[in-house]
């Protein structure tokens, strides 16, 4: 049973919220987000208070009951994102760990030089600003949470910390436990 679909959700002042056919459109200071949502589930707006409803409320399989109210609770969810980001916004913090492992931004592209024979180079998509504070720190910042999350994972990818050393690049938050290297 989903609890995060049974508590409504609210609309703040400055955020405008419309239904166009299956789709939701959020609307906010920071700019606009959209989605669309399975033909099983429909939207009630009651003054400042959004719930996802489903509207077909009998099935035929338990199994199906269970499949609907999780889907209920993950639409939920994304819309309360959707809100969070064009209020608030989404923000991800990286770290480079290495000598010589550095970011660097030329315009709109992040050059990262981290141990290969060449830099690489990321153009960040559209929704997504890049900024770097320092030359081991990277800053994703944007309205839409798994674009964000997206760009951040691409980037740590590329060199991801090595166990024994610790080197390449984390989240900020992120602990790396070192293993014991080999003993002779």
């Amino acid at each position: 049973m989903s609890r995060i679909a049974d508590k409504p959700t609210t609309i703040p002042n400055g955020v405008d919220i419309k239904k166009e056919g299956m789709s939701i459109i959020v609307k906010g200071k920071n700019g606009e987000l959209k989605i669309d949502l399975d033909e099983q589930f429909d939207i009630e707006i009651n003054e400042n208070e959004l719930m996802v409803v489903s509207k077909s409320s009998e099935s035929k399989r338990k199994s199906n009951m269970k499949k609907q109210t999780a889907l209920r609770g993950t639409y939920t969810s994304i819309i309360r994102n959707m809100i969070k980001g064009v209020t608030e916004g989404f923000e991800k913090n990286l770290e480079i760990l290495g000598i010589g492992y550095r970011a660097q931004m030329q315009g709109n592209k992040l050059i990262l030089n981290l141990g290969y024979s060449h830099p690489i180079e990321i153009t960040p998509p559209e929704g997504i600003t890049i900024e770097v504070p320092q030359p081991n720190k990277v800053n994703i910042k944007g309205i839409d949470k798994h674009a964000v999350g997206q760009v951040a994972a691409k980037i740590r990818k590329i060199r991801e910390p090595n166990a024994y050393s610790g080197k390449g690049v984390k989240y900020l938050d992120e602990v790396i436990i070192k293993k014991e290297g080999k003993k002779v």
